[in-house]
């Protein structure tokens, strides 16, 4: 089955987006897993198959109004068979492994503009009977597809953008290679986000191991087995993720003034780091090979039996930078006690809106979303709900 040639035909994508376990075989459109009623009055699973007529690449108008189907006659809850829609019966090969039973013959007039009508009519047709006496089975069973390397970075067929009718969109994240550096909670809130967009590769940086406390501000849930290993995060997080996409690279080292290469030819980083003494000689290189990249950071403090603070995303490209160094803002000292890292509160729920903010900017940089203010610094302020934009391009 050819994911690019279902994409590539609008009748076949929404036979796919509506939940229909569709094949192309050779010449052939099969729709899989179509519950039907037999003479018993036994409710099973059978398979329709059309002819298939492209021009090129490009599905055309369907040249026959005649379906055919793999399994018994399907019949009425009754048992009686569905005869206005009777046309032959008999096994008959239509190509290597591709066997039909009977062959049915519904034509509406002016016969059917595409694919999507011809078999839709010819799945409810069949499975309504089905229904009537088991109305939790339907022929959109939503299947897993999965997909090759040279057709998607994913694993399986990312429907939620196609069902949403926003692919076009989604590829403009087709960036070739991004960087995470820093695994914390932020950090890996931010890979959870982006591991579900059609970047090339995405490169992880971090030193530490994945322990407990971790575990409470990332998402998903570990168990005590994977805890056990101690594994380092990258290597966790790229294992989990894995499941999903293809082409996560982990690193597992600190990076530092030696080994800071690593950057060079990324599309975007991330900074997702705690001590801001490190951001320093990272953020002085990216500056100068001309990277774009979004800094992190959260401030959270215990006062009077309550947490308050403030949840920081502060954006650098290519056409503002300035604000990062006249404004501070970006820490890079450590030492002073009021730092916003000095007390090292992580919440999940404050992590994960860190992360969300900076990837909707992200998002927004490469035209995903439409930017009417182009900030470069904003502010989220947790005891007043107050979301402030400044340093706008």
């Amino acid at each position: 089955m050819s994911q690019q040639l279902i994409d590539r035909n609008a009748d076949l994508k929404k036979l796919r987006d509506d939940g229909y376990d569709i094949e192309v075989r050779s010449n052939f459109l099969l729709i899989k897993n179509v519950p039907y009623v037999n003479s018993n009055k036994e409710v099973k699973l059978g398979t329709l198959v059309s002819g298939l007529h492209l021009a090129g690449e490009m599905t055309t108008t369907p040249d026959t109004h005649v379906a055919c189907f793999i399994g018994d006659y399907p019949c009425y809850h009754d048992g009686s068979e569905i005869r206005q829609i009777k046309h032959q019966s008999g096994d008959q090969t239509l190509d290597k492994d591709l066997v039909v039973n009977h062959s049915f013959s519904a034509k509406p007039n002016g016969g059917y503009k595409d694919y999507y009508t011809k078999m839709m009519t010819y799945a409810d047709i069949i499975s309504g009977p089905a229904e009537t006496i088991d109305p939790r089975v339907t022929a959109k069973i939503f299947p897993v597809i999965a997909t090759c390397e040279q057709e998607s970075v994913f694993n399986y067929v990312d429907t939620a953008s196609s069902r949403a009718g926003i692919t076009a969109i989604t590829r403009k994240l087709e960036l070739e290679k991004i960087a995470i550096v820093g695994l914390g909670g932020t950090g890996s809130y931010i890979l959870d986000l982006v591991a579900k967009t059609p970047v090339r590769e995405i490169h992880l940086f971090d030193g530490d191991e994945f322990l407990n406390h971790n575990a409470f501000r990332s998402p998903g849930a570990a168990s005590i087995d994977e805890l056990s290993k101690r594994s380092k995060k990258v290597v966790y997080f790229s294992e989990l993720y894995s499941r999903m996409r293809r082409n996560i690279f982990p690193h597992d080292n600190y990076l530092d003034s030696q080994n800071i290469n690593q950057l060079q030819g990324m599309n975007f980083v991330f900074l997702c780091l705690d001590r801001g003494m490190d951001k320093l000689p990272i953020v002085e290189r990216l500056e100068e090979w001309g990277t774009s990249f979004i800094d992190v950071g959260m401030g959270v403090q215990l006062i009077d039996e309550f947490l308050i603070g403030v949840l920081r995303v502060t954006t650098s490209t290519v056409n503002k930078r300035d604000h990062v160094r006249t404004k501070n803002r970006i820490p890079f000292s450590d030492v002073n006690g009021d730092d916003e890292y000095s007390q090292n509160i992580q919440i999940a729920d404050l992590n994960s809106f860190n992360a969300a903010l900076a990837v909707i900017k992200w998002k927004k940089l490469f035209g995903f979303y439409k930017d009417y203010d182009n900030e470069h610094f904003s502010t989220y302020t947790i005891d007043g709900n107050v979301l402030d934009n400044e340093d706008k391009l």
